[in-house]
């Protein structure tokens, strides 16, 4: 683990990377401290005659839309939603992933067969319609977009845990660790997995920023959670309501740089973890 990290820090990307999650995951848990949720409320918004569209000049610090809400408001308590829907899908995805992958590749066979059939059809199905298409009939909440993404986007991480597997599984200390009588459950749990481990963690950082993107991308569908601030929910609601020919800026761009910045961030901290659990890929890049 020492080297591990010793290694991470010796790459500049992931160090930027991950000082700018750091500084959205600060903003996402102070939220309570630094925005009040009553900004999010029209009525009390036009009780203290809060105007629509202010721009920051007028209505510090980001100005407010066309209900009279506080945009900093959103964009600040937006960004637990958006967060949280990125992780807690990839949370899914990779647990699905990451199980069909180690028990195709280790138990070979029909299973094998069986498992890789399945994950196939996934892969031939467009993703993007699949996931708007259960998001529709599921009805539009958090839960369920977390649900929906992660079902949908786990094919690719079991066929790379798979491929991972197969090769580990091959090498002189699984063999050594057979033959003197170690169980399936030992093998996997003290041989396979920590050496696909690497793998799978750069997998699911690499699959957070597609998570957010998908939120976004159904929210601004209109199949986004309506109770619940989210940084795609902002967007949809800028371009709905004539932001752009209003010029408004203010009430997109914060959210727009948001999703941009923390896509940004677990990429760079994606690939620089790809690269420590696969050295040869650096070589590629």
């Amino acid at each position: 683990m020492g080297k591990f990290t010793r290694r991470f820090w010796a790459s500049r990307p992931g160090r930027i990377g991950l000082l700018i999650l750091l500084v959205f995951v600060a903003i996402a848990l102070a939220a309570p401290l630094i925005a009040d949720r009553s900004g999010l409320d029209t009525a009390v918004a036009r009780a203290d005659g809060v105007p629509q569209w202010a721009s920051p000049g007028e209505h510090p610090p980001l100005g407010t839309d066309y209900l009279r809400r506080d945009v900093w408001t959103q964009f600040v308590w937006g960004s637990r939603i958006s967060l949280f829907v990125g992780l807690a899908a990839t949370v899914v995805t990779i647990t699905l992933g990451a199980l069909v992958g180690v028990v195709a590749g280790f138990v070979g066979g029909r299973t094998d067969s069986v498992l890789m059939r399945i994950t196939e059809w996934f892969l031939v199905i467009p993703f993007l319609p699949l996931a708007i298409v259960l998001a529709s009939v599921l009805g539009r909440s958090v839960w369920n977009i977390i649900f929906v993404i992660g079902v949908t986007s786990w094919p690719s991480t079991a066929r790379l845990v798979r491929a991972q597997v197969l090769t580990v599984k091959q090498r002189l200390f699984v063999d050594r660790a057979r033959s003197l009588g170690a169980s399936n459950a030992h093998i996997v749990f003290r041989h396979i997995m920590p050496n696909v481990s690497g793998l799978i963690l750069a997998t699911a950082t690499l699959a957070v920023p597609i998570s957010i993107l998908t939120e976004t991308t159904l929210s601004f569908l209109g199949l986004g959670d309506p109770r619940n601030p989210s940084w795609g929910k902002t967007l949809v609601e800028a371009f709905e309501n004539g932001a752009l020919t209003l010029r408004a800026w203010w009430y997109f761009t914060p959210a727009g740089v948001g999703i941009l910045l923390v896509v940004l961030a677990f990429t760079l901290i994606g690939q620089t973890l790809e690269q420590i659990a696969d050295p040869r890929l650096a070589g590629r890049r």
